[in-house]
């Protein structure tokens, strides 16, 4: 069965779109196509700023910029429309609702606070939730003076790519449930007779929790929430608000895949939680496609030639050995793809063949979004 062609260029093109978000499991191109695209969509007329979160760090060069962090830049050299960049840092991000929502002297208490320092930096589901809320800070700029009339999205680089969907929440509903408040109740205090009879109720409790995560750890605990307490009802509520801007009509998903069993399995998982969410699915990216530039000569008849040739030809043995092996994982590739499709008709794909070297500069992400527009 043929997927229906997934075409990038309408999709970039067409003004309802606000947002775009490439989502995908670890290590399938998510930052490279949320990249191309943008550069596209820049030089088709777009003002685009494109948030990425990516440990290498290559966007920035291939951008032709020093640097990315928390705030926007404009790319340079781009004709057509205007394109911006930033990289997530989730720590900065996690310290700026703080400094948006408290007093500053209580702000500061928890800028300071251990158990912030570490939650802010590597807790999980933190990034997954900051790259919600930054998106949401980026919608809301655009809303209020700010140009941009899309933004595309690359999100953080999860085992699987429903952790984008799922971390938020969690986090959310961490931060704002019972236990870390039951684990507060002492450092709040109370009157004398409450907080006695508070602290016989929860003094196994507590004892217990002191001897897993140790005095100091539990005591940075309790005066974290103790100065974090004016925000905690604003968690869950604000995940469940940025969670409904992926909902919004304006917001397309692109899942990106690797023409790989496992990947494509993430893809099909994810492809179905947006069908439960109904959540607007553009389509599927499959990246790294094995290209053949001889397909009417089969694998067993360059291998048999292969062969043939032996000793006395050794390049074009070789040569005919490497055709062979790539019409075998073509092949193979194409299976799996297929499964794809089987499970899911409807859904638009482009394919976007492997080149042999990575993308360092505009001129290689533009010609990952010339590919992607051929799908």
């Amino acid at each position: 069965m043929t997927a229906p062609r997934l075409d990038i260029d309408g999709l970039l093109d067409d003004r309802d779109v606000g947002v775009i978000v490439c989502c995908g499991s670890g290590g399938v191109g998510k930052t490279t196509t949320a990249a191309a695209l943008a550069l596209r969509a820049a030089q088709r007329g777009r003002n685009v700023c494109v948030l990425t979160i990516d440990p290498a760090r290559r966007l920035a060069q291939a951008m032709g910029l020093s640097e990315l962090d928390n705030t926007p830049r404009p790319v340079p050299g781009i004709e057509g429309g205007h394109l911006s960049a930033m990289m997530l840092d989730m720590k900065r991000t996690f310290d700026e609702i703080v400094e948006a929502h408290a007093e500053p002297d209580r702000a500061q208490a928890i800028l300071e606070n251990p158990f912030y320092q570490a939650l802010s930096s590597s807790f999980a589901g933190t990034q997954e939730y900051m790259a919600m809320e930054k998106l949401g800070q980026l919608r809301q700029q655009s809303e209020t003076g700010e140009h941009w009339d899309l933004i595309i999205v690359d999100t953080p680089p999860s085992r699987s790519a429903l952790d984008f969907l799922d971390a938020p929440k969690r986090l959310g509903s961490f931060l704002d449930g019972r236990l870390i408040r039951v684990l507060a109740a002492p450092a709040r205090g109370a009157g004398r007779m409450s907080a006695r009879v508070l602290n016989a109720s929860l003094g196994l409790f507590t004892s217990a929790m002191s001897r897993i995560l140790g005095a100091q750890v539990l005591r940075d605990v309790q005066l974290f929430v103790t100065s974090f307490d004016a925000l905690f009802g604003g968690f869950r509520e604000r995940a469940e608000q940025t969670y409904a801007q992926l909902q919004a009509p304006d917001t397309r998903f692109l899942v990106v895949a690797a023409p790989e069993p496992d990947a494509l399995r993430e893809a099909s998982y994810f492809v179905q939680r947006l069908e439960t969410e109904r959540m607007p699915l553009a389509g599927l990216v499959l990246n790294r496609v094995q290209e053949v530039r001889l397909p009417d000569l089969s694998a067993a008849t360059a291998r048999a030639g292969a062969e043939r040739l032996g000793d006395e030809h050794t390049l074009v043995a070789e040569l005919l050995r490497l055709h062979a092996d790539r019409m075998e994982t073509a092949a193979r590739q194409e299976n799996v793809a297929r499964s794809f499709t089987g499970a899911h008709p409807r859904v638009p794909v482009a394919s976007v063949i492997a080149l042999a070297d990575d993308v360092h500069d505009l001129e290689g992400l533009e010609t990952i979004g010339d590919l992607l527009a051929k799908g």
